[in-house]
């Protein structure tokens, strides 16, 4: 593995988010290694992955055992198994970054969530061991598999220990997005809100890539 590079581990990251952000990550040269509930589903997402990019670095495995061996870890499941899959987790993330990408954010009927934002039931989940910073909510997963087009997607990066979010905010631009320092934890839930307004979006446009960019800041 490229040890010049941060061990990032993506949890849950056989679902929609988290393989595309793998695949951006691998490509930019970390490794990467995928998490799942079952190994088996882990190991052929990351096989995938490889056969992508024609490489032969990213492994899979079950969530706790990839935590461990990672210096930063990004959380994509799905909404319903957040608190589930961060008790379980608690241990194995001690002394990490952890990355919450977690939108509650109902498809069917989308709409901003009420506080305590995601990320910020986290951090109280998982204590002052764990580093928590929000990000990576807006990006629409689609096009974080097209490689070969631009990705016109800012993140906003949320987080109480801000050389935390200085590392994210290198992984969103290692990742092809720009990215921007939003404040505290407790601005994510504004971020998780704009999800609701991208879905709208989304379903009356008939597209699938409405996305976030900030202006007035170059």
């Amino acid at each position: 593995m490229n040890q010049t590079k941060p061990v990032i581990a993506i949890l849950g990251g056989t679902g929609k988010e988290g393989p595309g952000l793998a695949l951006r990550w691998a490509k930019a040269g970390y490794p990467i290694l995928i998490g799942s509930r079952q190994a088996e589903k882990a190991q052929n997402t990351a096989q995938e992955i490889n056969q992508t990019l024609g490489i032969q670095t990213v492994r899979g495995d079950e969530n706790a055992a990839v935590a461990r061996q990672a210096e930063i870890c990004v959380l994509t499941v799905v909404q319903a198994a957040h608190q589930e899959a961060l008790t379980s987790l608690k241990e194995a993330l001690q002394g990490k970054i952890l990355v919450d990408a977690t939108a509650r954010v109902d498809f069917r009927d989308p709409k901003p969530p009420a506080p305590p934002a995601a990320a910020r039931i986290a951090q109280d989940i998982l204590g002052d061991g764990v580093r928590v910073v929000a990000a990576f909510q807006n990006v629409p997963a689609a096009a974080l598999r097209k490689l070969d087009q631009p990705l016109h997607s800012d993140v906003l990066v949320c987080a109480d220990d801000l050389q935390a979010a200085t590392a994210v905010i290198q992984l969103a631009q290692d990742g092809g997005m720009k990215a921007y320092y939003a404040g505290g934890l407790d601005n994510a839930v504004v971020v998780e809100g704009l999800t609701a307004l991208l879905i709208s979006l989304n379903k009356h446009y008939q597209k699938k890539t409405a996305s976030i960019c900030v202006a007035g800041l170059e």
